[in-house]
């Protein structure tokens, strides 16, 4: 599953975005994957390992209502449990 949120350009600087990723591991467990940064300039990337899936999701799902609170637009969503 992949998020791709975006802020409006305010003129003077590149806009931001933040990508949320939800990725299974072969032991069972899950990692959230958080990239953000300035679109053509440099990003961080963050990763939090979850047991299952349930608990992944629901910091997936809180980390993209953060972000929508802080202006952030949801540009693209891939995955069949997309939340919505």
């Amino acid at each position: 599953m992949r998020l791709l949120l975006q802020q409006r350009p305010d003129g003077t600087e590149a806009p931001r975005f933040v990508q949320l990723m939800l990725q299974g591991d072969l032991l069972g467990g899950w990692t959230l994957v958080r990239e953000s940064g300035q679109i053509g300039g440099r990003s961080q990337l963050r990763r939090e390992q979850f047991p299952d899936h349930d608990s992944a999701l629901a910091a997936l799902e809180a980390a993209r209502d953060a972000q929508l609170k802080r202006g952030f637009q949801l540009m693209f969503s891939q995955g069949i449990d997309a939340p919505r």
